[in-house]
């Protein structure tokens, strides 16, 4: 009488059998993992937090050359900016480029630049500025009070962000198209615009000289310096602009600005999706550690 062989008639489960044959091996799937992450960072640049390289000292002290922050692009969806906000923008055409250093052609820098542009790290374009928002629709900005600060519907405002040696010179004559003296006439912000100057008054070029800018055209709100380590820390709004916002909580007149330019919702939405995403390739991560473990 044969013997009968415990295993003879054992087959493996059609699932387990499927399971297997989708697994695939770390140089397949790590290729995977870096496009996922490459997406995400993409959509993340594209539509919640972008980095920005500071290429000019128009903002100096608060904002040294070279420093990287971080721009949220979510905020002016919900809400106009804020006096005191330091806030990325395009410039109109009224605005000359603060830097206009040569760039290479090798197919390598460009290659790079692309990839920095698509990711968020790359450096502004010549029509991205960096500025402190000082005026909203209606505001009426004006310089100089007997002691030489900026007027805000009248009101002196104490800048205490400005350095030493910093401000520009009282001594300069007005000159139409530069920004060299810290003088300029009275100004009402129109309806829909902001005016906003750099903390470097003596270098900046801004709204003294080349105009309010459309809120429209602002990119995001730069909250934090990531770049040097040792210079991290949030961009928060001054003290002096807090209280004047608790004092004049409104401008002085003029319509509001405009209405957001995206549904929050749809943000809110996006958000999800990134979030499932990232779980999603978190997931993968784990399963791929899980894996290594076992073959260990």
């Amino acid at each position: 009488m044969r013997s009968v062989d415990p295993m003879e008639g054992y087959r493996p489960s059609r699932r387990r059998s499927m399971m297997r044959r989708k697994e695939m091996p770390l140089w397949q799937e790590l290729p995977l993992l870096l496009v996922v992450a490459f997406c995400l960072a993409v959509l993340i640049r594209t539509f919640l937090v972008q980095a920005f390289y500071i290429p000019s000292g128009s903002m100096q002290k608060t904002l040294e050359l070279k420093d990287r922050v971080l721009v949220n692009k979510v905020v002016y969806d919900m809400r106009d900016p804020l006096r005191g906000e330091i806030v990325v923008f395009r410039g109109t055409d009224n605005w000359a480029p603060e830097v206009t250093e040569p760039v290479s052609n090798a197919f390598v820098s460009k290659l790079g630049r692309t990839i920095g542009d698509l990711v968020g790290v790359s450096r502004p374009g010549e029509r991205d500025f960096i500025k402190r928002v000082i005026g909203l629709p209606g505001d009426k900005v004006a310089c100089c009070d007997d002691q030489g600060r900026i007027t805000v519907n009248g009101v002196p405002i104490d800048e205490s962000y400005i350095a030493d040696g910093f401000n520009s010179d009282l001594s300069q004559p007005v000159i139409a198209g530069q920004c060299t003296s810290r003088k300029f006439a009275e100004v009402t912000v129109p309806a829909g615009q902001m005016f906003v100057m750099g903390d470097h008054r003596a270098v900046s070029q801004d709204a003294r000289c080349q105009g309010p800018v459309p809120i429209e055209n602002v990119i995001g709100r730069a909250f934090v310096i990531v770049w040097p380590s040792d210079r991290f820390t949030s961009l928060k709004v001054p003290d002096v602009w807090e209280q004047f916002a608790e004092e004049h909580p409104t401008a002085a007149a003029g319509p509001p600005g405009p209405q957001p330019r995206q549904d929050p919702q749809v943000a809110g939405n996006l958000l999800a999706v990134l979030l499932t995403a990232a779980l999603s390739a978190r997931s993968g991560m784990s399963f791929v550690t899980r894996r290594r473990r076992l073959r260990a």
